[in-house]
Parts: C-alpha cells; sequence; structure tokens
C-alpha cells in the first residue's frame, strides 16, 4: 500500500530535494513550508517558534499522513515533547548515525550560522547517547545563506562549490543543511571525492524504517 508522508520544510527550496530522492518510490509526499520561523528564531521568539511547530506537527499528524518529515534541523531542536501516534522522522539523525560511524577527523560545512549551535548540540546527544566520540570541525560559508532565501539557487550552489574546492583538504567531509547537497553531488562528481550530506542517509534509513517499495517499472 501506497505510504503518505508529510513533510515540514523551512524553504520552498528542499521540496524539490525530497521529491527527487524519493521518486522511485511508491510514496505520496504532502509539503508544508514555514519559512517565518527562522525569522522568529533570529528575534529570540523561541516559545513561540515552539509552540508554532508543535502545533504543525500535531495538524499534519491529523492529515491521515503514515509519518512526518522534518527537513529542518532549527525545527527539529524546537520540537519538544509530542504525543502523535505516527513515526516523526528528523532528517538529522541518520546524518549523525553516519558522522558517528566515521573514525577519521571530520569537517562539517554550513552556510546558515543560525543552525550551527543546535545541530552541533544534538549531534553531542546522539553521539553520547549512543556511547560514540566525534572529531569534528565546523566551518561556516559567511554571506551565502541569504541567497537561497532570496530565491538565488544557482549562485547559492556556486557559492557552496567554490567553498569546497578551496578547501586544503576535503576528506572527512560533510553538508549539515538539505539546501546544500545539490552542490556537495556536482562536487563529488568533479573530484571523485565522497562528501556526506542528509539526504542520502535520510533516503536509505526512511526505506529501511517505513518498508518503502520501489515503483515497478512498466
Amino acid at each position: 500500500m501506497k505510504k503518505k508522508i508529510g513533510c515540514l520544510h523551512a524553504h520552498y527550496s528542499n521540496i524539490d530535494y525530497i521529491e527527487s530522492a524519493f521518486s522511485p518510490y511508491d510514496l505520496e509526499l504532502s509539503h508544508y513550508v514555514d519559512p517565518g520561523l527562522i525569522y522568529r528564531l533570529k528575534n529570540d521568539q523561541i516559545s513561540e517558534a515552539e509552540k508554532k511547530v508543535k502545533d504543525q506537527i500535531e495538524w499534519i499528524a491529523q492529515s491521515g499522513v503514515d509519518a512526518i518529515l522534518i527537513t529542518c534541523t532549527n525545527y527539529i531542536a524546537l520540537l519538544k515533547q509530542i504525543e502523535v501516534n505516527i513515526p516523526i522522522i528528523k532528517i538529522d539523525e541518520p546524518y549523525f548515525e553516519a558522522l558517528c560511524k566515521t573514525q577519521q577527523p571530520q569537517t562539517i560545512l554550513f552556510t546558515n550560522p543560525d543552525t550551527v549551535h543546535g545541530t552541533m548540540s544534538r549531534l553531542e546527544q546522539y553521539a553520547k547517547k549512543h556511547q560514540k566520540t566525534v572529531d569534528i570541525e565546523v566551518k561556516i560559508i559567511e554571506n551565502t545563506f541569504e541567497l537561497i532565501m532570496s530565491g538565488k539557487n544557482k549562485e547559492y550552489q556556486k557559492a557552496v562549490c567554490d567553498y569546497i574546492k578551496q578547501l586544503d583538504s576535503i576528506h572527512g567531509l560533510s553538508v549539515a543543511q538539505l539546501s546544500m547537497v545539490a552542490a556537495a553531488q556536482q562536487v563529488e562528481h568533479e573530484t571523485s571525492i565522497s562528501i556526506i550530506n542528509p539526504l542520502n542517509t535520510l533516503v536509505s534509513s526512511m526505506v529501511k524504517q517505513l518498508n518503502l517499495q520501489k515503483i515497478a517499472e512498466q
């Protein structure tokens, strides 16, 4: 039976990533987007943002979906105790699992400075819970997140690609945000060096967790 997934995003650009990644599978995706939460966080309206995320999750849960996917790490960090009777899938947890399996020192790239604290705090909690140790250096690609937020996707992708290519070493590298996946994949294609990204880890995890089936070839 076709699964129905409700997806909560911080930006419309994330929709194409999810639609493309899961296009081989027999499922229906419904997308809910609220970029305004990011601005609330900038204005220190955390309690209001937490309530908004809770309300959104409960709303989506009542729409007849089999699971809820949250693609924004800021939203995930805001999510407190909530009781719904379907799985809530957090995009960063499969990503954290991959990072914790990596033995060498790692570099994590961000474009949104406001995402760093929440993501790294959750990574530390995840590693501690699973008795893992990670050696992480965080780098922020300055003055680029504004591009994606204003719809300048090509300029954003080029800026991320250019930054990655100028790094002294791109071994043990990952990108933390879904918006950075296309750039990471482009650099992988051009250099043949693996870059961990949260989309690849998410797909494999969701296929297993929800027993997703591929669409039969005609």
